[in-house]
């Protein structure tokens, strides 16, 4: 007689053994519809699984996440049950969930179509509608083997095989389809109502390119069609904000072969990366840091002393001269504490806080490139601030009043946050990560922020902050990071003299506003669809001549701007006003100056906006009053775009 606790702390008493739908169906008829899945004493079951004990339940639906992740997870089931269906002889391997949607990869005699795409989705809808129950059953290991290569998939044979002997294997059926899967999986596929696929690509089995090139079809699935077309909208959008292509139409950078992972800056889009630099670097030196530069190459034994060695080696760029091993710094850390361990330190020099637009190099794996957010070559702006126990929480503070600072002055307002603690793979003692976490923590909670945990996601030298930004089409980008490291001051030996003439180990908070500025100046550009707030614009104003005799008034107002400290240009070309103006609002440049006649008589401009905005008739002087308001607003930038 099992007695289930629910969420709200009340209890229900059943005489027998019950399912989880059972349970939801006495609390309401409307629940029991909506279950997609259930938590059972932490973990999720399917609907039918039965109680047969006390237990604690919550019934999990398509408005939590596990719930639009079970449905994801059943979706996935759906497009390889589809797929079987229209090509028999395909054979399925897996078909895990990913955000905002889910794969499956296939081996198949032949590549798929477009057309073939159309077919299993149109097949998947068949199925859906037809509302088949999915059955959750078991098969010993070995016997489930055998069942798949039965039926001739070796690729699940194969992974079952993986799977220790002896173990039960769960398996789920739809229909006259059976696949291997820990589920859980929703009830029926009536309950799969919102979905869409998306793509096709190549993939390798088990991401090893030595073995064969499977297919892999990707889709999306939601609660109900309208956060399916939210989210099909936010696609279309962020593909014409896609920073590759935008990239391309401003001149600002490109990507070649030679250099895989690297960047080739183009004027403007250095132009860009000079702006962001030399503000950060104004905001650092008002909060006493001291800027650095260490070297890009170190030898490998500092980097094994580090703990580096052991636990990134697999993503360092290696090299070796008169037989001394080398790393290229994949990170800025160590070369900090060298600088820190240059001549005595008391705790009257702390907190010491040595920042560094540090050029790092990690040895990412080809496939994962993506433009700027994911590079190989990229510059951090990065500090380390060492401090003593009692400063920790302090200086967390005032990072983060800073983070936000920066943050909206680059138009991003939305914030979340997320306290990451020790991973399986670390170094220290756990009564270290205790403290370490502890402090990280008590900064949040001073700060009165909502935060989430991350279990086991910290770096592998201490637990971190990690700070996200909301786009302007609700993405979330994870940037800033302040990470609490007791560990690397230790073994490469930097101390300090304390109060009592003791020497003793300071903390170490390695921390970063921006991250990768590659990365974010593709958020950047992202958010802002390429049109830069005026402050950041690497060009900011464009002076156009209506006729060729008006060049010289053209190219007196354009210095005057540029003497004024704004980034101005002129078009003096011989070409009709309307193209000019076409195609300097194409280049997202703010501001448009008009010059003709009228203008020269009354050394006046006309002024334009990037999106189109008459805004009259102004002397130079008003112009320049105007464009300075806008520089100084930065993130409130006053351009409707």
């Amino acid at each position: 007689m099992p007695t289930i606790t629910l969420p709200d702390g009340s209890r229900r008493r059943f005489e027998q053994s019950v399912s989880v739908f059972d349970v939801a169906k006495s609390i309401g008829s409307g629940l029991a519809k909506a279950a997609i899945a259930g938590r059972l004493n932490g973990f999720l079951v399917d609907t039918s699984h039965q109680i047969h004990a006390d237990a604690a339940l919550q019934i999990v639906t398509a408005q939590e996440p596990e719930g639009i992740e079970t449905i994801r997870h059943s979706t996935a089931h759906l497009l390889a049950h589809a797929v079987k269906t229209l090509f028999p002889s395909a054979q399925v391997t897996i078909g895990p969930v990913i955000e905002d949607g889910f794969y499956y990869d296939f081996a198949f005699e032949r590549s798929f179509t477009p057309e073939d795409l159309a077919a299993i989705e149109a097949k998947m809808k068949q199925l859906a509608e037809s509302d088949i129950q999915i059955v959750r059953t078991t098969q010993p290991r070995d016997a489930a083997a055998t069942y798949f290569e039965s039926l001739g998939e070796h690729y699940k044979a194969e992974i079952i095989r993986s799977i220790p002997a002896g173990e039960d294997i769960s398996l789920y059926r739809q229909g006259d389809f059976t696949d291997l899967c820990r589920g859980p999986h929703v009830p029926s596929t009536g309950q799969l109502k919102a979905f869409k696929l998306t793509k096709i690509a190549g993939a390798y089995w088990r991401g090893d390119s030595r073995n064969q090139m499977l297919q892999r079809i990707y889709g999306t699935a939601w609660p109900d069609s309208k956060s399916l077309a939210d989210y099909l909208h936010r696609l279309e959008e962020a593909e014409k904000r896609d920073h590759r292509r935008v990239g391309r139409q401003l001149d600002y950078f490109h990507f070649q072969d030679e250099s895989p992972g690297m960047v080739f800056w183009h004027e403007r889009g250095w132009l860009l990366w000079q702006q962001i630099e030399q503000y950060l670097r104004r905001v650092l030196t008002a909060q006493d840091y001291r800027e650095v530069r260490c070297p890009q190459i170190l030898d490998s034994s500092l980097w094994k002393r580090s703990g580096h060695w052991e636990n990134f080696h697999e993503n360092m760029f290696v090299t070796e001269s008169e037989e001394r091993e080398f790393a290229i710094k994949p990170m800025n850390c160590p070369g900090h504490v060298q600088i820190f361990n240059q001549g005595i330190k008391s705790y009257r020099d702390l907190p010491l806080r040595l920042a560094e637009f540090g050029s790092c190099h990690r040895n990412e794996p080809s496939g994962a490139l993506h433009g700027l957010m994911r590079v190989r070559a990229f510059t951090q702006d990065d500090a380390h601030i060492f401090c003593t126990e009692d400063q920790i929480q302090p200086e967390v503070s005032g990072f983060i009043d800073l983070l936000k600072r920066v943050y909206a002055d680059f138009g991003f307002h939305d914030l979340l946050i997320k306290l990451s603690t020790r991973p399986a793979k670390r170094v220290g003692a756990d009564e270290t990560w205790d403290r370490a976490e502890q402090a990280l923590a008590l900064a949040l909670n001073e700060k009165g922020l909502a935060w989430a945990l991350q279990p086991g996601e910290g770096a592998f030298y201490g637990p971190k902050i990690e700070f996200s930004l909301k786009d302007s089409i609700g993405r979330v980008w994870q940037c800033g990071t302040i990470q609490l490291d007791f560990s690397m001051p230790t073994q490469l030996g930097a101390e300090y003299v304390a109060d009592d003439n003791s020497r003793r180990v300071p903390v170490m908070l390695h921390r970063a506003i921006l991250g990768s500025l590659e990365r974010f100046i593709g958020i950047l550009l992202e958010h802002h669809a390429g049109l830069l707030p005026t402050w950041l614009s690497p060009v900011q104003v464009s002076t156009l001549s209506i006729a060729e005799r008006f060049a010289e008034y053209v190219q007196e107002v354009s210095e005057s701007l540029k003497n004024q400290g704004f980034r101005a240009i002129s078009d003096l070309r011989n070409e009709k006003i309307g193209l000019k103006i076409r195609e300097h609002t194409l280049q997202r440049i703010p501001y448009l100056l008009i010059i003709g006649k009228r203008e020269v008589e009354n050394r006046t401009v006309a002024v334009r906006t990037r999106g189109g905005e008459d805004l009259g008739v102004m002397t130079i002087a008003q112009f320049a009053e105007r464009l300075a308001l806008d520089v100084t607003r930065r993130g409130a930038d006053t351009q409707e775009d």
